[in-house]
């Protein structure tokens, strides 16, 4: 994954977002939700703790997508887990 990519995945899930869940600066949180596991950028994913915890919620019911609606016709857990940054695996 390019750097530019890697700002725009979430940090629990790897879905890669339309917009930087955490600014430009990487510090400032949207406060939006990640369609795919449903963490709020800025509160469920604020630690690599709380990133690790939310990972684990999210996996132990099924890693279902939040959002149905926006789940991609050929979509992959394995291939988009791929995507989480490296600092919170």
């Amino acid at each position: 994954m390019d750097n530019e990519a890697y700002n725009f995945a979430c940090r629990v899930c790897g879905n890669v977002q339309g917009d930087l869940p955490w600014g430009q600066d990487g510090q400032t949180p949207t406060f939006e939700i990640c369609g795919c596991c449903g963490v709020t950028f800025g509160y469920e994913d604020c630690t690599v703790e709380y990133v690790k915890r939310s990972r684990e919620e999210w996996l132990g019911k099924g890693g279902q997508w939040f959002n149905p609606s926006e789940k991609p016709a050929n979509w992959s857990l394995n291939e988009q887990v791929k995507s989480i940054p490296k600092e919170y695996i």
